[in-house]
């Protein structure tokens, strides 16, 4: 039987996105073609993969069970470039960073700019998303590392902690003399946050003490710039992190002020595959990418970098 892994990244590609169109654009091949290598995989096989119809494919019962094994397939080849970009000396070559929404805008050009800075041979790819599919394209060996909140709590990725940084309060510009609400007194007030999916939005939730299966009447947004520019209009009030403020803030009529402790935090950390033989050379990102958030903070903030937390505790 002569399966080639030319065929085999293409069914995966289309049983992901269970549409030709989008399936042929992700694997940059016209959809035409993509459609006679999934046929010529088929009669190969002698079974039907897909179901098809007009507005969508399918996987068949027999498709399932191959894909699992695909994909398994895929991954031990993707570890084998790895494995080679791992011999070499320095880190080279293409390196596939997934980052969560609330933390891109805001790391992501410092981050780039020193990686490329001091590995000249990286080609950096860029994958923005929220938590869940970020561990499942980790999982499946789409991306090499991911950039998010911590803890995510899986023993097939290792986790390190880069830095922690508080939740500050946004609120109308005209409310910037009125006393900063608790915890208790912003679960009356009308408090903007982003839709459903967003961790930064279940960790707000958390602080507030309000469970996310309550109905809410408010508004939820899709980036926190929409949610700052919401507050500007008088529409309510936000919990954005602090390394968004110097963006997010800039262009709103608004007023940012701290809570009083214990002020609300989140962890902000690296993971990846427990199995990548590029282990050594992510813990060397992780550094970099660590000293990259520390810039950050003295240029902009004032989130702590867990490293110096760590020297503090001591001291």
């Amino acid at each position: 039987m002569n399966l080639t892994l030319r065929q085999l990244r293409y069914f995966e590609a289309l049983s992901r996105h269970g549409h030709f169109g989008r399936a042929a654009e992700a694997s940059a091949i016209s959809q035409p073609a993509l459609s006679v290598q999934i046929r010529e995989l088929e009669e190969t096989l002698g079974l039907q993969l897909f179901e098809r119809s007009a507005r969508q494919v399918r996987l068949t019962s027999f498709g399932e069970d191959f894909a699992i094994r695909v994909r398994e397939i895929l991954r031990s080849v993707d570890e084998l470039g790895e494995l080679a970009r791992a011999s070499h000396s320095g880190i080279v070559g293409r390196l596939r960073i997934g980052v969560i929404p609330t933390i891109a805008p805001y790391l992501l050009p410092r981050i780039i700019h020193d990686l490329t800075q001091q590995h000249q041979g990286l080609d950096i790819h860029i994958r923005e998303t929220l938590t869940s599919k970020l561990m499942n394209e980790l999982s499946e060996g789409r991306i090499d590392m991911a950039i998010l909140a911590l803890p995510v709590s899986d023993p097939a990725f290792t986790e390190v902690e880069l830095f922690t940084e508080d939740f500050v309060l946004v609120r109308p510009e005209g409310d910037s003399d009125k006393p900063v609400p608790n915890a208790e007194m912003l679960r009356e007030m009308r408090l903007l946050l982003l839709e459903e999916g967003h961790c930064f939005r279940d960790q707000a939730l958390s602080f507030c003490n309000i469970q996310s299966a309550i109905p809410r009447e408010a508004m939820d947004a899709s980036s926190l710039s929409t949610l700052v520019q919401m507050v500007g209009s008088g529409i309510g009030v936000t919990l954005i992190p602090e390394m968004a403020v110097p963006v997010e803030t800039r262009s709103a009529e608004v007023s940012v002020a701290r809570f009083p402790d214990p002020q609300p935090t989140r962890s902000v950390g690296m993971i990846w595959r427990r199995s990548s033989p590029m282990a050594g050379q992510l813990s060397q990102i992780a550094e970099l990418v660590r000293y990259s958030a520390k810039a950050v903070r003295h240029k902009h903030g004032r989130f702590q970098s867990a490293e110096t937390q760590t020297k503090e505790k001591v001291a």
